[in-house]
């Protein structure tokens, strides 16, 4: 009897443990390796699911819907994009998150033939609705 108590409070303990909260700073890093390894497997939506409907790329050069229609496209093409990230920079400022990274973009032949290269990266995040979303970001070429 004493045996399955002591198993039932180490569960609980367990459990207990598990319920700790991710770091707001830790939340925004794996939203953006989902959203690269997304990008790189070809799935449209799963690549925008951490943007807000009013996403902001680049002071209007590229929206939610157009990321994701962009990504659809090369996966209908069976082109493959690769994404190689460097490390990943958040700092809190205020209720908002802005992260900055490098990233190295790479693909196929045939592939973002003039977009291919390395960038610099910065992203602003919200929470909406108790998770953190990216609704801006810019980028320009890092060489």
């Amino acid at each position: 009897m004493w045996k399955v108590g002591r198993v039932v409070l180490c569960l609980l303990f367990a459990g207990f443990a598990g319920c700790r909260h991710t770091p707001d700073e830790e939340q925004v890093r794996h939203a953006i390796a989902a959203t690269a390894e997304a990008a790189e497997q070809g799935k449209a939506g799963d690549t925008v699911a951490a943007l807000t409907e009013d996403f902001d790329g680049n002071a209007g050069a590229l929206d939610r819907r157009a990321l994701s229609n962009l990504v659809r496209v090369y996966a209908l093409r069976g082109q493959k994009v690769h994404v190689l990230m460097g490390p990943t920079e958040v700092d809190r400022r205020g209720d908002r998150m802005v992260a900055t990274f490098t990233v190295t973009l790479t693909a196929g032949a045939g592939v973002l033939p003039d977009d291919a290269g390395a960038y610099t990266v910065e992203t602003g995040w919200r929470k909406d609705d108790g998770e953190w979303r990216c609704f801006a970001a810019t980028w320009k070429r890092a060489l």
